[in-house]
């Protein structure tokens, strides 16, 4: 799907419809491809009204929604993944919550078995096209 900042509450509504059950979403692009933008619009359409921010230097953040919460993690910054061992990851992961990962590949070895795969890739005019397959 293709998406411009007019279009990604619409955009976020769908993949939240087209996620299901599945509460794990892997975000995939380069820096600046908007990966944190669509996040804020998935937060908003999950009914949360906190600042969303990018957790770059806490590595994960909290928000609360109506029915649970949403945990927010940037892994950029981890060196190894035993960074992610320390911070106790799996309490997060398999906590039933919704958890948005940027970053995924730093901690490939633990994610888990499945998971909602979005891959956005920067087009020309400030337009993205958006790749989710189920994992």
């Amino acid at each position: 799907m293709t998406s411009t900042l007019d279009t990604i509450d619409n955009t976020a509504r769908s993949i939240i419809e087209a996620a299901g059950k599945q509460k794990i979403f892997l975000f995939h692009g380069q820096m600046g491809a908007g990966k944190t933008t669509l996040i804020k619009a998935l937060c908003s359409a999950l009914g949360t009204d906190e600042n969303i921010s990018s957790p770059t230097f806490s590595i994960v953040n909290e928000y609360l929604i109506p029915k649970g919460k949403i945990y927010h993690f940037d892994f950029y910054r981890l060196k190894t993944q035993t960074e992610a061992l320390d911070m106790g990851y799996e309490e997060y992961f398999y906590s039933g919550e919704y958890c948005f990962i940027e970053w995924p590949e730093k901690i490939a070895d633990l994610l888990p078995n499945h998971y909602l795969d979005i891959n956005i890739e920067i087009l020309a005019d400030n337009k993205r096209e958006i790749h989710i397959s189920s994992i």
